[in-house]
């Protein structure tokens, strides 16, 4: 049985999220460093990692580590690396190098050294580019990736087991604006442990990523559920795996048993976040409506609200915000009293017009953009 030496790449932040929802599908020895976390899977636990980790953003599998100092030294090494395992005759092949603090600091260089060496293994293999950045690009037809670092003349090949960035859930088509990506959402909600058991209401929804999140959380549906991953189209991946897996997944579904809900005052994005909810497969059991914060109303005495306000640096200019910051402090206040507040913040200044006491529970960067989890103490 192939053993895998896995990453689960992450929103530096979310290590210690992804490390739990790791330990929770079997991975035993997951451990989380800056930027991600390690663990070990054969090719059931790796097809697992990428059908149901929530915030994740892809997952790779290294495939060889060596000391190179010279291009010499690189091809001679590159040459026995087991492409055949990952590639197939046909298959689109990308490369995203990076080189820090090397001899071989040439990242061009070492691709066309890397390609030389995949060409020769798998004849008909066809290198396509790739971009030095993680990108959001879809292709047009599916490539696989390999991810290559050079440290310190230390070699590190990855083969990437996902395909699309793990964000992309199949869902998402219609978008509003300033949106948050699905695995930060997810991991937000997790952070705050949130398992579907309380109430889940966002009352600026925009495109509805928190609900459905929510509602994919209370369900147990595994968000990859639609979709597949980069690694079954490997060679050497198990061809009746991801049948199996998914059959597992679906099996795991579970009803919902609290109410998730969400509301904006724009009606064009609650129509885009009543689609992207039916697209999901859980539009029976989130409520989305167009309602202004001020008119939010809870639907139990207690629970859960986790909101992506505007701030400054995003949409608007932080003065024009203090009134909308203000009115959901009023709101908490009131209505939903009882209810524990969470928001991703962007500007402490702003938080402090809600009057409301925040702790922080993580910091990560969204679109760019450093921002905290607060969320008020549990009562």
């Amino acid at each position: 049985m192939t053993k895998h030496a896995a990453f689960a790449v992450v929103t530096p932040g979310f290590e210690p999220v992804v490390e739990a929802e790791l330990r929770a599908l079997g991975a035993t020895d997951a451990v989380a460093e800056p930027g991600g976390v390690t663990f070990s899977a054969d090719d059931a636990l790796l097809l697992d990692a990428n059908l149901r980790l929530r915030a994740a953003t892809r997952v790779v599998v290294r495939i060889a580590e060596f000391t190179a100092k010279s291009f010499s030294e690189l091809e001679r090494r590159a040459k026995p690396v087991p492409w055949k395992r990952y590639v197939a005759h046909g298959t689109q092949v990308g490369f995203r190098v990076t080189c820090k603090k090397s001899r071989l600091y040439h990242s061009g260089a070492v691709e066309e050294r890397l390609a030389k060496w995949l060409a020769a293994a798998v004849p008909g293999a066809e290198l396509t580019p790739m971009g030095d950045d993680e990108d959001d690009a879809v292709a047009a037809v599916p490539a696989q990736l390999f991810v290559v670092r050079i440290l310190r003349d230390v070699c590190t090949i990855s083969a990437d087991s996902s395909g699309e960035l793990l964000h992309r859930r199949g869902y998402r088509l219609a978008t509003a604006k300033a949106p948050i990506r699905e695995t930060i959402a997810a991991g937000c909600l997790l952070a705050l442990g949130y398992d579907g058991s309380e109430a889940l209401l966002d009352p600026m929804c925009g495109a509805g990523t928190i609900p459905i999140e929510a509602a994919l959380i209370a369900r147990n549906i595994a968000p990859g559920i639609q979709r597949a991953f980069a690694c079954e189209r490997w060679p050497s991946f198990g061809p009746k795996i991801g049948v199996v897996r998914r059959a597992v997944a679906r099996a795991a579904e579970r009803p919902a048993v609290a109410p998730i809900l969400g509301s904006d005052r724009d009606a064009g994005a609650v129509e885009s976040a009543l689609a992207n909810a039916k697209r999901a497969g859980v539009g029976d059991i989130v409520t989305l409506e167009k309602r202004a914060l001020s008119a939010a109303e809870p639907p139990t005495p207690g629970g859960l609200l986790l909101t992506n306000p505007p701030y400054g640096a995003r949409i608007g200019e932080s003065a024009d915000l203090r009134n909308l910051y203000a009115q959901l402090g009023n709101r908490a206040r009131t209505a939903l009293a009882g209810w524990r507040v969470a928001l991703v913040s962007g500007d402490s200044a702003l938080d402090g017009h809600t009057k409301l006491k925040f702790d922080q529970v993580l910091r990560f960067s969204n679109g760019g953009i450093k921002v905290r989890l607060v969320a008020t103490p549990k009562a």
